[in-house]
């Protein structure tokens, strides 16, 4: 019975059901920054958007783990497929069958949802399978892809790309892009083993560290715009004073230390800096 509980456990691991969840949500706060309305509304777009956003999110999890699991088995010997939890022929089986639920919202939805979905899924599976190797060039595919979202929640509730949504999705690409950069300084052993050209393993941690805070605070810097211009209330200042603040700071300890355990927490930190975010755009819709 334990085993078959730790296999249950293995395939949950494998999706990362915390990052699935934020990617659904991330949907709903797209649809929102669109139209607060919406949040009222028991509008289908958004059941569809948030299966969508959880779904295609977790088969590219275990993608991603397959494609990981000779460097994971140096740098996260505990994750599923290296600890024997998941074979990996399974694993290509579970993300095909998350992928097809994925897309199938999506087709639910609307033909933009589709053509959106379709295009994300093919960026991430191209990082993973090319892009991962290229170092800064993959960071980039993979903030497009936990950016994209919020531009695919204004499309699942039938909106068009709004300002605030178009400077949200800016933020996100940018302090994204940060913590990718920061992965990497953690990551720096086994990347070396398999050749992935990271900031970290080209450029040392000090400068991956610096080139993580460029982007962090480029992004910080991007957060005023929305209040100086009225398309948020006044509800947004605090939460977003606190996500720059948290940004910020995790920056600097990391600046001062660039080690892999400094990295490490501050990649951990920066998710919940992000989550604050997320529901400083939201509140601030709220008006």
């Amino acid at each position: 019975m334990t085993a078959a509980i730790n296999r249950v456990l293995g395939f949950v691991m494998l999706i990362r059901p915390v990052n699935c969840g934020m990617m659904g949500f991330a949907v709903i706060v797209g649809a929102a920054l669109a139209g607060n309305e919406t949040l009222f509304q028991l509008h289908q777009g958004l059941f569809l958007g948030f299966a969508t956003g959880f779904f295609l999110t977790a088969a590219t999890m275990t993608i991603n783990d397959y494609y990981d699991r000779k460097i994971d088995a140096i740098n996260e010997p505990r994750r599923p497929i290296p600890s024997g939890l998941v074979r990996p022929n399974e694993a290509l089986a579970y993300a095909s069958v998350l992928t097809a639920l994925g897309f199938a919202s999506a087709a639910l939805t609307n033909w933009q949802s589709l053509l959106t979905a379709s295009f994300s899924w093919a960026v991430f599976v191209l990082y993973t399978t090319k892009g991962k190797s290229t170092g800064l060039p993959g960071n980039l595919m993979v903030s497009f892809c936990i950016a994209v979202p919020f531009i695919y929640g204004g499309f699942a509730v039938g909106k068009s790309l709004l300002l605030t949504t178009s400077i949200f999705v800016a933020t996100v690409f940018l302090s994204n892009t940060g913590r990718e950069i920061t992965k990497g300084i953690i990551d720096i052993e086994g990347d070396k083993e398999n050749n992935i050209g990271t900031i970290a393993v080209l450029c040392g941690e000090g400068k991956a560290a610096f080139a993580a805070a460029a982007f962090y605070f480029s992004a910080i810097l991007l957060t005023p715009i929305p209040w100086i211009l009225g398309l948020v209330s006044f509800w947004y200042l605090p939460f977003v004073a606190l996500t720059d603040f948290g940004l910020a700071s995790a920056s600097i300890a990391l600046l001062l230390n660039p080690s892999r355990e400094k990295a490490r927490k501050a990649k951990s930190q920066n998710l919940l800096w992000f989550s604050i975010g997320l529901l400083a755009f939201v509140t601030g819709t709220l008006h």
